[in-house]
């Protein structure tokens, strides 16, 4: 169903609860991290915050987020266990601290590459604003759509529209038909609905059927924070935003209090499984886009 709405208030916290509300320069505690491929020069490191994707080309490595702060070494000695090649770009999915807070760490000369928007929203971050932390900005930005590199190493960087920020970036290594979904697909769970930084809960379903009926020649997933799965998986998990956003929406025409619409909420069997554990969070960001 298409909607316009009016953006509106947080929802809950992340994996990382500092993370919705963006990192501060307060240091974190290190996390061990693990490294696996997805396929062939492509590979996924888990821990410390979202998942970092580490795509080897042939000039360099591409990296999709960058964690928490202070994971920058523990990022690079894991991408040095598979490759010697030096890091030329970050790709950051989206604003928040879990998945851009390392950036600092890379030098100037790393080119970061981002949605418009979540460049902005990083401008207003607290680390970003200081002088030392300022070459971990994006140095440049798209709007709908961006291809970065050329030939077997080209990137296609998407934008649909609000979802989990104002900003989520959908990022296609095209050559190997993977994508990086970010926080706009963490896993089978409720996401974090973050209207601080410009997330919709009424155009999240919106933001990832488009995404859905464009991207094609897909067929595995990286998502934000959960284990690399399928393109049907992503396909799933637009249609339960849908059926959650429709559920809410249906439960506010009807007059009910969040509460009820909380206690009503009755998913189909093939979303049993799905973590619905910000559904509260979430239904208190619909009920306010929707002015109740």
């Amino acid at each position: 169903m298409k909607r316009m709405a009016i953006l509106s208030a947080v929802a809950g916290t992340g994996l990382i609860g500092i993370a919705a509300a963006g990192l501060s320069a307060r240091q974190v505690p290190q996390q061990p991290l693990t490294i696996e491929q997805v396929r062939d020069n492509l590979y996924v490191i888990f821990g410390g915050g979202g998942n970092t994707a580490a795509y080897v080309t042939s000039d360099g490595v591409v990296l999709v987020d960058t964690k928490l702060a202070d994971h920058g070494q523990a990022i690079l000695d894991q991408v040095r266990t598979v490759t010697d090649r030096p890091v030329t770009h970050i790709i950051n999915t989206h604003t928040h601290g879990d998945h851009v807070g390392s950036n600092q760490f890379f030098p100037a000369s790393v080119e970061i590459v981002a949605h418009e928007n979540t460049a902005a929203n990083m401008q207003r971050m607290e680390v970003f604003q200081q002088p030392a932390n300022v070459h971990g900005l994006p140095d440049r930005t798209f709007g709908e759509r961006l291809t970065l590199l050329s030939g077997n190493d080209a990137i296609d960087l998407y934008y649909f529209g609000p979802a989990h920020t104002s900003g989520d970036a959908f990022v296609v290594f095209r050559n190997l038909r993977v994508m990086h979904a970010g926080d706009a697909f963490p896993g089978p769970s409720n996401p974090i609905m973050d209207a601080n930084n410009g997330g919709s809960g009424l155009r999240y379903d919106d933001t990832l059927e488009d995404a859905a009926e464009t991207i094609r020649d897909v067929d595995t997933v990286i998502p934000g924070h959960a284990p690399v799965t399928d393109w049907a998986a992503f396909v799933e998990y637009g249609e339960y935003i849908d059926w959650f956003t429709e559920a809410v929406e249906a439960a506010a025409r009807a007059g009910r209090t969040q509460e009820e619409a909380l206690a009503g909420l009755n998913p189909e069997p093939r979303f049993a499984d799905y973590d619905r554990g910000r559904a509260a969070a979430n239904i208190e960001v619909i009920y306010r886009e929707l002015g109740q």
